[in-house]
């Protein structure tokens, strides 16, 4: 009996384990058939209601689509269903972060987004803007709206992110439309906030003189479109600030960790057809943002009906949740942009009182009553949280080390978005687009565009303020004194300053500044770059002579070659070069590897640019380093970097120039000051007795782009992510590239040669794991791999039928 007992005991836990192990087979295969359900549909025919005619959309390998249709309409429609079925969890990501509503999706740890997104109350806006749209305007919107949702519901389940995070997607409107594009004020003007704050600091803890050599307007490095000379530096002060050189309070011996920087770039240059064998303009963009997958843009080519009844091919880019090419061709045009960097935004300095509730007195202004908001943030998982949004005449109040601040920003201006980038379809030359430009409702962007003659022409593309005074003033804070330096009303389209054809036969724009002769006042500066890598660019796009073709002018986004470092280089050698300086073993190792591992780029497997790199930034943590902790409290994105990103060009003159008064009290002498930096660098890069020849520049630069859902479920990460690319180029050189920031796009094409076009995306189409297009042409722009700008042959056709 015993045995029969152990034997049926046996049988039981078999048994138990099998249907153990078929449940969880029947889990797999239903999470499989899930995540399988929610793939876009690339074959066959659907009929929707509402299309004059039928569109087509037909893939090929890559899952780029080629949507053509006989009316506008009906095209903004089948591309509001591609979108929705490969990207409809990133259209609601940049609705919300607009909005202020992630904590719906991701519950509190999201409200730190949330809180000062929703202080703009940018959802109230996008609804007044589309109420006040020209019916033509909005009609766009709402039948590309009607086409993302009828995408969504097509699919055989939601988005596999919201099967994971437990919530159901919320149709799209219209409005969120509009919240896409201020979506992107926040990512290319967000900190300009931070930036008024870390200057306004500055002014009240340096002198008149010191604040003048710490803040250049302009360096030696800067090439402005308009060819003026860059200024001589102002006057180098006798001594510096008390904050100056002063370290930040540490935890026991640890090295604070080297702050890299990558968040600043894009490119974009045209050559004239005079410097190319086809007679057309060659037209190249790479845009630098954050990188994610899916990645910002979606590549499609849009062939719609033209004024003379025939039909226009638009070839570029597309953002999810908006109708339109971003970047392209549409045959006649070609474009553009890069992030301008100008001052948009101003925080005036508010009063106010207990006897007078209610109320606030802006700078230069008398008393006014504040209008009061009450914002309710939904928060998964938690109550939903009430926040007071107290706005003024000037725009809502913030507070910021104890102080009260209106912040006046571009983005809350009537006509701060639109949908006039469609007039960019219709453009048959460049002149009709430059004046097309001044008219778009997008942060203000660079616009560098070339026609199919060979013409080519820079301005700015989006709203511009009519400032009162020289720009300078305006990048602080607005106290009384300073007031009139702010804005009042918009410039005028015929204002804005156009830079056309050349005698170079060549434009580019880096983020750097544009113009130092007239015109330059009217764009000011709100955080441009220091100049080295449009200098590069400009260099490298004159060397290309006069019979450039596109993938000429493609490879110069390719260039790695480290200019700007070379300098920094030569310092570090010569420091390391003072009698005695070598007998360190570590120094001595960096001297060794500065001098036989340089090979002029930031090439993966050089540790000489790491180390050069490192020892700049070391040198600005000594420098800098009490100030920037000070600064943080004020804003977390505050710090010197985010007042100038001329701050290396002030470090390097320092250096050269020795002045005694400027030398911290701790250093024996300038040489000592570099000592301490280089040894903090080979802390930093050889902790615990590491080799510093493993700290080459491609281990610290390596691919880390994933979905935004990995952190979310970081099980998941690996299924989510792209491979550990070890990835060469920088910042301050024509190919950027961060671990999460560099190129997201690379676009080269001559109007009306869109065969001979080229173009590469970090990721691929699809926004799903399970996509054969999810991660389709990463390895090609890992590469730098020239591939087509336009798709190839069709492998999958979707018909929508009325």
């Amino acid at each position: 009996m015993a045995v029969r007992s152990a034997g049926g005991v046996g049988r039981w836990v078999k048994r138990g384990v099998l249907l153990l192990l078929a449940l969880l087979v029947l889990a797999l295969l239903a999470a499989w058939f899930f995540l399988r359900g929610s793939l876009a549909q690339l074959d066959g025919r659907r009929t929707v209601p509402g299309l004059t005619a039928t569109v087509t959309i037909a893939r090929d390998a890559q899952g780029v689509p080629t949507i053509s249709g006989s009316d506008r309409l009906d095209v903004a429609y089948a591309t509001g269903f591609v979108h929705g079925q490969d990207r409809f969890f990133q259209m609601d990501l940049l609705r919300r972060v607009a909005a202020g509503e992630l904590s719906e999706l991701f519950g509190p740890k999201a409200l730190v987004v949330d809180r000062p997104n929703r202080l703009h109350r940018f959802r109230a806006r996008a609804e007044q803007a589309v109420a006040a749209m020209a019916p033509a305007d909005r009609a766009l919107l709402e039948r590309y709206a009607a086409g993302a949702n009828e995408g969504l519901n097509a699919l055989g389940t939601r988005p596999f992110e919201y099967g994971l995070i437990s919530l159901s997607p919320r149709a799209w409107t219209p409005a969120d439309s509009l919240l896409v594009i201020w979506a992107m004020y926040f990512d290319l003007q967000g900190r300009l906030e931070a930036r008024e704050l870390a200057r306004g600091w500055l002014r009240e803890n340096s002198s008149a003189e010191q604040l003048a050599f710490l803040l250049p307007e302009a360096t030696a490095w800067d090439t402005p479109l308009d060819g003026v000379a860059p200024p001589p530096p102002a006057p180098l002060p006798e001594r510096a600030p008390d904050w100056w050189g002063k370290q930040a309070a540490k935890n026991g011996d640890e090295v604070a960790a080297i702050d890299f920087v990558d968040a600043v770039g894009s490119n974009n240059w045209a050559l004239a057809g005079s410097r190319n064998g086809g007679g057309g303009a060659i037209v190249a963009d790479d845009m630098h943002l954050g990188i994610k997958l899916p990645n910002t843009w979606y590549r499609a080519v849009l062939a719609i009906p033209d004024a003379a009844g025939g039909t226009r091919r638009l070839v570029g880019v597309t953002l999810p949740g908006a109708p339109l090419i971003v970047v392209g061709s549409n045959g006649r045009v070609a474009w553009g942009f890069t992030n301008s960097y100008g001052d948009y935004l101003d925080l005036i300095a508010a009063e106010e009182d207990a006897a007078k509730p209610g109320q606030v007195k802006l700078a230069g202004g008398g008393w006014e009553k504040l209008t009061v908001h009450q914002e309710t943030i939904l928060v998964k998982g938690a109550a939903a949280e009430q926040l007071t949004v107290r706005e003024s005449s000037a725009g809502p109040l913030r507070q910021a080390g104890g102080r009260t601040y209106a912040v006046h920003w571009t983005a809350h201006a009537p006509g701060a978005v639109n949908v006039s980038m469609r007039k960019l379809e219709a453009a048959n030359n460049l002149d009709e687009a430059l004046a097309i430009a001044a008219t778009l409702g997008i942060p203000a962007q660079n616009f560098v565009g070339g026609d199919d003659k060979g013409n080519i022409g820079w301005t700015i593309a989006g709203m511009l303020p009519r400032r009162a005074a020289p720009s300078l003033a305006s990048t602080f804070p607005l106290a009384a004194d300073t007031v009139g330096a702010g804005w009042s009303g918009w410039l005028a389209p015929q204002d804005y300053p156009v830079v056309r054809n050349p005698a170079s036969g060549q434009l580019h724009t880096a983020n750097s500044r544009q113009l130092l002769g007239p015109g330059a006042e009217l764009l000011g500066d709100g955080g441009l770059d220091l100049g080295a890598r449009s200098q590069q660019v400009g260099a490298s796009l004159t060397a290309l002579g006069a019979q450039a073709d596109e993938r000429a002018v493609y490879g110069v986004m390719l260039d790695d070659r480290a200019l700007f470092m070379a300098g920094w280089r030569a310092r570090a050698l010569a420091a390391l070069a003072t009698p005695g300086a070598s007998t360190d073993p570590k120094r001595a190792e960096l001297a060794r590897l500065l001098k036989t591992g340089w090979n002029g780029h930031a090439s993966v497997d050089s540790t000489a640019y790491r180390i050069t790199r490192a020892f700049m930034w070391s040198l600005y943590e000594l420098l800098y380093g009490a100030a920037n902790a000070d600064l943080h409290k004020l804003d977390e994105e505050a710090r010197i970097s985010t007042a100038t990103a001329r701050w290396p060009a002030v470090l390097a003159r320092l250096l050269d120039e020795q002045p005694a008064g400027w030398l911290p009290a701790q250093y024996a002498s300038w040489t000592a000051l570099q000592l301490a930096a280089l040894d903090r660098t080979a802390a930093e890069l050889a902790p615990d007795g590491k080799p510093l020849s493993a700290a080459t520049w491609g281990a610290r630069n390596t691919a880390g782009i994933a979905h935004p859902i990995a952190g979310a479920v970081p099980a998941l990460r690996q299924w989510l992510s792209v491979p550990p690319d070890q990835l060469p180029g920088d910042s301050n050189m024509p190919r950027v590239a961060g671990r999460t920031f560099g190129q997201s796009e690379r676009l080269t094409v001559s109007p009306g040669r869109e065969e001979q076009g080229i173009f590469n995306m970090p990721g691929g189409q699809s926004g799903h794991p399970l996509s054969p297009f999810f991660l389709a042409g990463h390895e090609d722009w890992v590469k730098g791999k020239p591939t087509p700008l336009l798709p190839g042959p069709a492998q999958y056709l979707l018909t929508l039928t009325k």
